[in-house]
């Protein structure tokens, strides 16, 4: 991004505060927005070398949502490439680091969206979720970050990585910014056919600070998972003071969770050797060098440009995903998730016929350092064993932090609502926002 474009921007509304003219509800907030979200003429690469050089021809919905409403977008953010990592580890452009600790992980894959919020370099920014990858990172880096119901937020310019799980939301300081920044997000859009049209409520001037008569679950699974100290003294601790503030708790039994993870991975690496198969070299970004060597044919083309194009864990994702829906195993692998994961939406569904919102942690530990899971893929995934549910339900669910592990870094809890049931899920973050006083004074 150009700063004097933004500064330009921010100028032009300036003066029409002085000439006292109507502006938007966001004038003059600076806004970042991850790398997976297109920008008319500014560079979009999706972290990625194969996307190097590439400059979106047009702008996602939400970046015009923003931007109409006032907003001055003054960088993109980096990410785990193609959205595919949770710890910001796996980009073309190198880690993201986290601002309470600079030899630990930011999370991921909106890890820099976490990043420019934490250490105060914007008002809020725009990550994507499809697994967990905004909870995760606010959790890690103490921010709020708010996974919206699918469909709530229009993907028309988001670079596709799982075409069913992904959405995009925001990433900011306090429940009441999160809550403005998806208001103004939000929406039905004729550009995305799976976009919801259906009323977007003002959460940010509705959202109660009481959760009298608000009934609690909390999956019992939860208890059984090895957490960190903190992270369960967190749960602990927000639940007592949810109990104290008037609302009802109660457990329930999450029979599915322990296949969320594998059904999760099943279908989001299906979907994305799906999408991913457009980046051949062709039409746009990346092609390999072939000055020294002409390629042999076509599929020696592709095959060296994409080799060369994409990192090892997007190759390792596209490779399980193209295995899954293979002829001799469609039926074996990937529609059996698909089916599965009905199962599991409709238990998550139904939990909310007897309660509000779902509570548990957004991961069973702080950040970990850098480097220390890069050699063990399925560690790094399990690492998302408490977000993935949302994603196949289609839920909302959102990161609030709640305190700071002995070694200074912050964790999160993860309030989860039902489908377009935001405000029950700003309700609850906001009572404890409003109770648990978390301080971010630590970045810098």
């Amino acid at each position: 991004f150009k700063n004097d474009l933004a500064l330009e921007t921010a100028k032009k509304i300036d003066l029409k505060i002085k000439n006292k003219q109507a502006v938007g509800p966001l004038a003059g907030i600076p806004i970042t927005i991850k790398d997976m979200i297109c920008s008319k003429g500014h560079p979009t690469t999706a972290a990625s070398k194969i996307l190097q050089g590439f400059k979106a021809p047009y702008s996602a919905t939400l970046v015009d949502r923003l931007e109409a409403a006032g907003a001055v977008i003054v960088g993109k953010c980096n990410q785990d490439e193609f959205a595919m990592g949770s710890s910001n580890e796996h980009s073309f452009y190198g880690a993201v680091k986290n601002p309470w600790n600079e030899l630990y992980v930011a999370g991921g894959s909106s890890g820099g969206s976490a990043v420019t919020v934490a250490a105060n370099m914007c008002w809020a920014s725009i990550g994507t979720d499809t697994g967990g990858s905004i909870r995760q990172p606010a959790h890690f880096c103490g921010v709020v970050g708010v996974k919206p119901t699918y469909g709530r937020v229009s993907r028309y310019g988001v670079i596709a990585y799982g075409s069913s799980l992904d959405q995009a939301g925001p990433l900011a300081r306090s429940v009441e910014d999160a809550a403005l920044i998806l208001e103004v997000i939000s929406g039905r859009d004729e550009m995305d056919a799976t976009s919801a049209n259906i009323e977007v409520p003002k959460w940010s001037a509705t959202t109660s600070k009481s959760v009298k008569g608000l009934t609690v679950g909390v999956p019992r699974q939860v208890f059984q998972l090895k957490l960190d100290p903190h992270v369960e003294k967190g749960l602990q601790t927000s639940l007592e003071i949810l109990r104290k503030g008037g609302a009802n708790i109660i457990e329930l039994d999450m029979k599915m969770a322990d296949v969320a993870v594998s059904v999760y991975y099943l279908i989001a690496a299906s979907e994305a050797s799906s999408n991913l198969s457009r980046y051949d070299g062709v039409r746009y970004g990346f092609r390999a060098d072939f000055t020294h060597k002409s390629a042999e044919d076509l599929e020696d083309f592709y095959s060296r440009t994409r080799g060369d194009g994409f990192g090892s864990e997007v190759k390792r994702r596209i490779l399980m995903g193209t295995y899954f829906l293979s002829s001799g195993y469609y039926d074996e692998y990937f529609s059996k998730a698909c089916k599965v994961r009905r199962l599991i939406a409709d238990e998550i569904k139904q939990f909310f016929s007897s309660c509000d919102v779902l509570v548990s942690p957004v991961a069973t530990t702080s950040a970990f350092k850098i480097g220390e899971k890069l050699d063990d893929p399925l560690s790094m995934y399990m690492n998302d064993v408490l977000t993935v549910g949302a994603n196949l339900a289609g839920v909302p669910s959102m990161s609030l932090p709640v305190n700071v592990s002995e070694k200074g870094l912050p964790s999160g809890l993860q309030i989860t609502a039902n489908m377009f049931a935001e405000d029950k899920m700003f309700q609850a973050a906001s009572f404890l926002e409003s109770e648990l006083k978390f301080s971010m004074e630590k970045p810098k």
